[in-house]
C-alpha cells in the first residue's frame, strides 16, 4: 500500500548495497528517505530530518547502533527506532529495549518484513499521521483508545486494547510471547508468560473468534493475526 502522508525515515548500516536496496524499495512505498553510514552522522542528521522511523543496524564502525539508538532518543523520543542485529540474543533484545528501541529483525529479513514493521511503528507512535487505521474488519483510534470490529465498538479492558492493537497492527507477522510482553506488558514484566495466552483467550471471545480464524496460534512460534 503506497503512503502518501509524508513519512520520513532514516536509514543508518554501513554497507552501501543494503543502503541502497533499502531506500529503492521505500522510496518507491512512497516514503522519504535519508540514509547515513554511521552512528554519528545519523545522530547528526537526524536533527534536520526528524524521521519519524529510524531503522538502525547494530553492527556499524564507531559508535555503535546501542549508543547511537540512546542519542536519536535523547534528540526525539516520540521517534521510533527498529534495530537490526546478526544475533537473535535475548541480552541485546533487552539491552537495545533498555536503551528506547521500538522493535528489532534479525538479518536476514525479508524487505516485506520490514515494511510490515515501519508501517506498524508509524500507525502506533504517530496516528496523527493516519487518523483513525481501518485495517479489515478492525476500525483502531488511537486517540480515542476505541477499537471498533465489524461496526462494533468492543468493550476493552486497557490491557485488551493495547494487546489487540498490537496484534491487528502487526497483522500477518508470527509474535512470540516474549516479543508480546515487551511491547504490551513492558520488557521489565516481571509475570509469567502465560498472561498472554489469558488476554488472548479474552479478546477471542469478544471478537466471537472461536474457531482462532483471526488470532492464530502458531505452536512453538507464538501468535498471528490474519485479517480476511
Amino acid at each position: 500500500m503506497k503512503n502518501d502522508k509524508n513519512a520520513r525515515i532514516l536509514l543508518v548500516d554501513d554497507e552501501p548495497h543494503i543502503l541502497q536496496f533499502l531506500e529503492m524499495g521505500l522510496v518507491e512505498e512512497g516514503y522519504r528517505i535519508a540514509t547515513a553510514p554511521d552512528g554519528m552522522t545519523a545522530v547528526n542528521l537526524a536533527g534536520e530530518f526528524q524521521p519519524h522511523v529510524v531503522v538502525l543496524d547494530v553492527m556499524i564502525p564507531g559508535m555503535d547502533g546501542f549508543e547511537t539508538c540512546r542519542l536519536l532518543k535523547k534528540k526525539g523520543a516520540d521517534m521510533a527506532v527498529i534495530m537490526l542485529t546478526a544475533r537473535d540474543e535475548v541480552e541485546d533484545r533487552v539491552k537495545g529495549l533498555k536503551l528506547g528501541a521500538d522493535d528489532y529483525l534479525v538479518k536476514p529479513f525479508s524487505f516485506d518484513e520490514l515494511l510490515a514493521r515501519i508501517e506498524a511503528r508509524l500507525r502506533n507512535q504517530f496516528p496523527s499521521l493516519f487518523g483513525e487505521v481501518a485495517l479489515g474488519p478492525f476500525r483502531l483510534d488511537d486517540r480515542r483508545r476505541e477499537i471498533v470490529f465489524m461496526d462494533r465498538v468492543l468493550e476493552l479492558s486497557p490491557t485488551e486494547y493495547d494487546l489487540l492493537k498490537y496484534l491487528v497492527i502487526n497483522h500477518g507477522i508470527v509474535l512470540s510471547k516474549s516479543k508480546i510482553l515487551d511491547a504490551v506488558w513492558g520488557y521489565d514484566f516481571g509475570g509469567e508468560e502465560n498472561i498472554v495466552e489469558v488476554y488472548v483467550r479474552s479478546l477471542r471471545e469478544k471478537l466471537n473468534d472461536k474457531e482462532h480464524r483471526l488470532i492464530r496460534t502458531l505452536r512453538g512460534a507464538g501468535y498471528r493475526v490474519d485479517l480476511p
